[in-house]
């Protein structure tokens, strides 16, 4: 499946921002789909994902971000909330294998990756 990331963003410190990813020509069915994020000189680290109804977060974002599906089942978003200069990365979505519902928190686990969107949060 083909994923296209959008709305990100320069927002002041306590903003919010709204990530979408759209999967290009078809549904996600029931695939594990999640948000990475890679700050400069940083590696790729886990934020957020959703398979059906369960959801998981990074420690560093929980309670902030919430992740969302839609009910067409075509976009995930990713509502930031109250973000912090250290929220600052670009924003990848990406999205596990047909059929598989596990939701893996390690970037090697994920098939599909989205251009990736930049998130500025100024203090």
């Amino acid at each position: 499946v083909q994923l296209q990331a959008s709305g990100g963003g320069l927002v002041q410190a306590g903003g919010s921002l709204r990530l979408s990813c759209a999967a290009s020509g078809r549904s996600f069915g029931s695939r594990v789909v999640a948000w990475f994020r890679q700050a400069p000189e940083k590696e790729r680290e886990f934020v957020a994902a959703i398979s059906g109804g369960a959801t998981a977060y990074a420690p560093s974002v929980e309670g902030r971000l919430t992740i969302s599906r839609d009910n067409s089942d075509t976009t995930v978003n990713l509502q930031m909330n109250n973000l912090k200069p250290e929220d600052t990365a670009i924003y990848y979505c990406a999205a596990r294998g047909a059929g598989i519902t596990v939701i893996h928190r390690t970037s090697r686990s994920y098939v599909s990756w989205g251009q990736g969107t930049q998130v500025t949060v100024s203090s």
